[in-house]
């Protein structure tokens, strides 16, 4: 299948070679981030845009104004978030243009949420949560976090979700409607790359949990680990 899937992406850039811009330089780093674009977008049916990259002659400045940017380079600012796109023609466009850009899932409606936490928290929560039985979906993965793709859900769903809870860590982050994520091949904001530590299906046909089992399952491994107590921050 993810032959059958290079195959099918191969022939998607072919087609739209001739509606393409010339790249403004070569930069072998472009196809990986290319092909990643096209795939979330065709394959999986998932809004995707460029995040704003960086600036400097040691590329270590965000492109954007903020000169105390706290996640520079991985993040929307031109075009915004509200621009994120399954239109592989548009897709082709911008990382013809911007090759190193990063790639960014604008998550909520139709599009996968997120729940992340800290990336040593989330390697012995995933251990825990298979050894429970839990389903997972695809998990992202960055020097620093790790998140784990849940079914869509609204504000409004999250909010009541959290307010039943007598506690939940508060090293969890949320990524719903209205937010983004980094997915791969991206360079994280801090540095190294983003990674998948739980592919998606390569077929199409990715499965996704409710965010209440997730959220479920992390505060109950939570309320477990060695020490008691909120210990998904370590």
């Amino acid at each position: 299948m993810r032959e059958i899937l290079g195959r099918r992406l191969q022939r998607l850039r072919n087609r739209l070679q001739s509606l393409r811009p010339a790249p403004r330089q070569s930069d072998p780093s472009a196809l990986p981030l290319l092909d990643a674009a096209l795939t979330c977008a065709t394959a999986w049916q998932w809004p995707v845009l460029p995040g704003v990259g960086r600036s400097g002659t040691d590329s270590a400045r965000c492109a954007c104004p903020d000169p105390d940017c706290v996640v520079p380079g991985a993040h929307p600012f031109d075009p915004g978030l509200l621009a994120a796109t399954t239109d592989p023609r548009m897709v082709a466009w911008w990382w013809t243009n911007r090759p190193t850009a990063s790639v960014l899932l604008a998550t909520g409606g139709a599009a996968p949420c997120a729940v992340s936490l800290p990336a040593a928290a989330a390697a012995q929560a995933v251990v825990r949560l298979d050894a429970q039985g839990m389903r997972l979906g695809p998990v992202v993965a960055t020097p620093t976090r790790w998140s784990l793709l849940v079914a869509p859900y609204s504000l409004e769903r999250l909010g009541e979700l959290l307010y039943a809870k007598d506690h939940v860590p508060s090293s969890l982050r949320f990524h719903g409607e209205g937010g983004y994520l980094l997915l791969p091949p991206s360079t994280a904001s801090g540095g190294g790359h983003v990674r998948w530590e739980r592919e998606p299906a390569q077929d199409g046909g990715i499965w996704l949990p409710e965010v209440e089992a997730v959220v479920d399952a992390l505060v109950e491994a939570s309320t477990g680990a060695p020490g008691g107590g909120s210990r998904l921050a370590y």
